[in-house]
């Protein structure tokens, strides 16, 4: 075979294999794929796999109940990728998934993945609806393409710096954040609030997203006499941190975020999580509308919910909703019903605002006790 031959065969080849990889039409069948994007390897893989297994809940449940678009009936792919809660993989794991000829993506899962990922979905007009995505940047950056289900930082941020101080009674706060996008805007909403609320902060301090040994930081903030720590970031570094607080006979409240309520926290931390408190967006699992439910047929299917698993359920039943909507599933056409959205889902009554927020939204605050998460109470955002 000569060089300019097989050069030939190489890049028919290459042109074959890349067709198959996009969505196929076999006379009056379609398929389409939607993307997944979520850590699924490293510390944060637990809370990958939960949002994974929530958005293919939903498809599967779709593919079973029948969906016809434009006259075709439509099986829907996922395409599930890890970007391993990086913001650098998280680009590439983005480019791949539009090369793929994804028609929306379910994601990502961390604020630091999910907006430098906007911005490729965005270019190339492909809806995302991210599940867990809190940070304020998101869709500040106005990108016509980009949704979240889930309350935002500043409507959390809010609730949290303000129970701190008035319901909690803590006049001398300390705040930790893990300097990611969502750790380090949580924490600074929280600033905002505590201030707002008369309460004073003490020490403001950063770790990473990576770091399990705390105990520097933990020993300056000693010397502050705080009434309360606040940390911004995820289960991971929150469960080393609270054992290393006891260690060092820190006996401050112990307050975190959604990337905190999780039952891993209580797992990894042991003994050491009692009375540990943190919120999550949105009701809790018993009282979403959908909530038990829900909890039935995924844990059935899956195991324990982790934390974010209904919100990605909702996120893949709200995208193929705007499909339906729209009779299409090309970006360009049904992109235009994502906005006008208004969905009765697992987690509540979803609709956007003009930037693609959850419009409303509750936050909910809980506390370790005998070894589980309790509910203290759910507060309207806002109020």
């Amino acid at each position: 075979m000569t060089g300019h031959r097989l050069a030939w065969v190489v890049v028919a080849a290459a042109l074959v294999a890349g067709c198959g990889d996009k969505p196929q039409q076999n006379g009056d069948k379609q398929t389409v794929l939607i993307g997944q994007a979520s850590p699924l390897t490293g510390p944060q893989a637990h809370l990958g796999k939960d949002n994974e297994n929530g958005a293919r809940l939903a498809l599967d449940e779709i593919n079973a109940a029948g969906l016809t678009l434009g006259g075709k009936k439509v099986v829907l792919e996922l395409k599930s990728e890890d970007d391993a809660a990086d913001p650098k993989t998280a680009t590439t794991v983005a480019q791949k998934l539009v090369d793929e000829g994804v028609a929306g993506v379910i994601g990502h899962l961390n604020s630091g993945a999910t907006i430098p990922a906007s911005k490729i979905y965005s270019d190339n007009g492909i809806p995302q609806i991210s599940p867990s995505a809190t940070a304020v940047a998101y869709t500040a950056a106005g990108y016509k393409t980009a949704f979240r289900v889930m309350t935002n930082d500043a409507q959390q941020g809010s609730v949290l710096g303000n129970y701190a101080v008035t319901r909690l009674g803590a006049k001398k706060i300390a705040i930790i954040d893990d300097r990611t996008a969502y750790g380090q805007g949580l924490a600074d909403e929280v600033e905002k609030a505590v201030k707002a609320a008369g309460g004073d902060v003490v020490a403001r301090e950063y770790t990473s997203d990576r770091s399990t040994d705390f105990m520097a930081i933990l020993t300056s903030i000693k010397g502050k006499a705080p009434d309360l720590v606040f940390f911004g970031g995820m289960d991971p570094q929150a469960a080393p941190m609270i054992k290393q607080m006891k260690q060092l006979g820190i006996h401050a409240k112990f307050l975190g975020g959604d990337g905190v309520q999780t039952p891993t926290f209580i797992e990894l931390a042991g003994a050491d999580a009692e009375g540990a408190l943190a919120s999550n967006p949105g009701l809790p699992l018993d009282a979403m509308p959908g909530g038990a439910a829900f909890k039935a047929k995924f844990e059935a299917k899956y195991g324990q919910i982790q934390n974010y698993s209904p919100y990605a359920y909702d996120a893949m039943h709200v995208l193929i909703d705007a499909m339906k909507r729209a009779d299409s599933s090309d970006p360009a056409r049904y992109l235009a019903e994502l906005p006008k959205t208004d969905y009765q889902g697992v987690t509540g009554r979803i609709r956007f605002d003009a930037k693609g927020d959850l419009a409303g939204g509750a936050v909910t605050l809980y506390q370790v006790k005998d070894g589980k998460w309790q509910t203290l109470e759910t507060v309207q955002s806002g109020k």
